[in-house]
């Protein structure tokens, strides 16, 4: 029986995978020898190691299809540099390098964000990696590049510069310092009951600052509960610069009518005086809360650090799961791949694109497969679905070689071409480097997410959830 076969036959099998309303759940999976993980990480963060400039930044990607060193790229965006410290925080807590080289890479990279020109307590979203100067123009392109701030991508910088401070208790003061004036309020919009379109108590993609006054905002607020976006929110309330309001603000589907992949079921409730559309979706038999555009690391990102399903086990820790099998399902049975995992990637064939499962995702005309797997998203994967997680990476590794024993798996593989990403994304390498320390030394990266603000106000409202699945 060939990997792919396996693959299927493993999914179809076992009463775990039947189709039903109850979350996934099956005898323990076989655990992943350590040693593996161990080795999957250590190449990871060498691919780290070598998108980082001597400034002390992590670039955005890197071509490590040559024999020789690795080609990075000019830019670096804030979330890039999040990944970096993160991913150097987690090798100095796994024993792959020493602590010495741990606070000293730190203290480089926090150095290098100490000089990076910000606006309104937030930084922009595109620099030189190599001397931190502002990008105004696209590196491979010369086209004009707009600064700009951005809520999601500021939120990957934040949570990254709490783990180095956690890490490495002398930059504490550094990190402080340079939090102070990170004042999330600045993106939110307060609700506004006359008028919630124009008031959703949302927070705005992002501003070009170079308008008067708090520049020129995005026409769009995050409206979706389970995206990446939700990170921002949660480091708002945690710090108290938002209302947990906000919280009950965001959308778990939008309510019936309003337009969307698919007509939602569930019921209102009251949730500390907001009344919530607690909405779900229905994929092959499971209820579970979509994500915008059917994407694994939109709802599986922020949980690397805030301990969702633990603080929310019937809530979001159900939906986690199902939607984790919604994937798995969608690429063995549903487009039948024989592979899955599927998230905006690096396009094999060159460029960006983002990949998903239509259907888990609320936008009608969403993300889709096209083939093209990501390891990443097999990577967040791990908690909910260990054993298919890794059986699914050692089949991309044998089929079709996307483990480089050098850098750790490339990007993307198109497993209808064959077809092989000559990247490395320092986003993506940065949630498999968090996923592996998680699975490795749980809860190593999510101390500072556990404690102080996130322990007094977010855990409180996800005890309150009660999505409808």
């Amino acid at each position: 029986m060939d990997r792919r076969t396996f693959l299927t036959a493993a999914s179809a099998g076992g009463a775990a995978l039947t189709l039903g309303a109850a979350p996934f759940a099956s005898a323990a999976p076989a655990a992943p020898a350590p040693s593996l993980l161990r080795t999957w990480f250590r190449s990871t963060y060498r691919s780290i190691e070598a998108m980082t400039t001597d400034f002390g930044l992590v670039t955005d990607k890197a071509d490590v299809s040559g024999s020789g060193d690795p080609v990075p790229s000019v830019q670096t965006s804030p979330t890039n540099i999040g990944c970096g410290l993160w991913s150097t925080a987690a090798a100095g807590g796994l024993g792959v390098i020493d602590r010495d080289t741990m606070e000293r890479r730190l203290a480089r990279t926090v150095s290098a964000v100490e000089k990076l020109e910000r606006a309104h307590g937030f930084w922009f979203n595109w620099y030189d990696a190599h001397d931190g100067s502002l990008l105004t123009s696209w590196p491979e392109t010369g086209d004009t590049v707009r600064p700009f701030l951005s809520s999601v991508d500021n939120a990957w910088l934040v949570a990254g510069l709490r783990i180095a401070a956690h890490a490495s208790p002398a930059l504490r003061p550094r990190v402080a310092k340079l939090l102070a004036d990170a004042d999330w309020s600045y993106y939110y919009t307060p609700y506004d009951a006359a008028d919630p379109v124009a008031g959703p108590g949302q927070l705005r993609g992002g501003f070009w600052p170079d308008k008067p006054g708090k520049g020129e905002p995005t026409g769009h607020h995050y409206g979706a509960l389970n995206t990446e976006p939700r990170m921002a929110s949660y480091l708002g309330i945690a710090d108290g610069s938002l209302p947990t309001e906000h919280y009950w603000h965001l959308s778990r589907t939008m309510p019936p009518g309003a337009g969307q992949e698919q007509e939602p079921e569930g019921s209102y409730g009251t949730f500390d005086g907001v009344r919530v559309w607690q909405g779900h979706y229905t994929y092959r038999g499971r209820k579970l809360v979509p994500t915008w555009g059917g994407s694994m690391f939109e709802a599986l990102m922020v949980p690397l650090f805030v301990p969702e399903a633990q603080w929310s086990p019937r809530s979001w820790g159900t939906t986690h799961t199902r939607y984790v099998r919604g994937q798995i399902e969608h690429g063995l049975e549903e487009a039948a791949y024989g592979y899955w995992g599927f998230s905006p990637a690096n396009i094999p064939e060159g460029g960006y694109r983002e990949y998903g499962v239509d259907a888990l995702g609320m936008q009608e005309e969403g993300y889709n497969s096209l083939g093209v797997v990501t390891p990443h998203a097999s990577f967040l994967a791990l908690p909910y679905a260990r054993a298919e997680a890794v059986a699914n990476l050692e089949a991309l590794d044998a089929d079709f070689g996307a483990y480089d024993r050098r850098y750790g798996f490339r990007d993307s593989v198109n497993v209808t071409t064959g077809r092989v990403s000559d990247f490395v994304l320092a986003l993506d390498q940065g949630m498999i480097a968090a996923a592996l320390a998680q699975e490795l030394s749980p809860g190593l990266l999510q101390q500072p997410f556990r404690t102080g603000g996130f322990a007094s106000r977010v855990r409180p409202l996800l005890a309150k959830e009660r999505f409808s699945v």
